[in-house]
């Protein structure tokens, strides 16, 4: 059985326009986001309070302990 586990480190990135848009907004790589989406979190807490800011996710979500 095989069921795919919510990501809200990409939700919360396709919520504001995906990789791209995210990226030139904060002015870092595309590879930086993905890396993000990866691993399910956003290891920076000034980024992941800009992506909760933008995209209305819970920075707890962002960066689960």
């Amino acid at each position: 059985m095989f069921f795919k586990l919510e990501n809200p480190v990409r939700q919360a990135i396709y919520a504001i326009g995906g990789p791209t848009v995210v990226s030139n907004l904060l002015g870092i790589s595309n590879g930086a986001v993905h890396a993000w989406i990866r691993n399910r979190r956003i290891r920076d807490i000034r980024f992941a309070r800009k992506i909760s800011e933008l995209s209305g996710f819970k920075l707890e979500e962002l960066r689960p302990v």
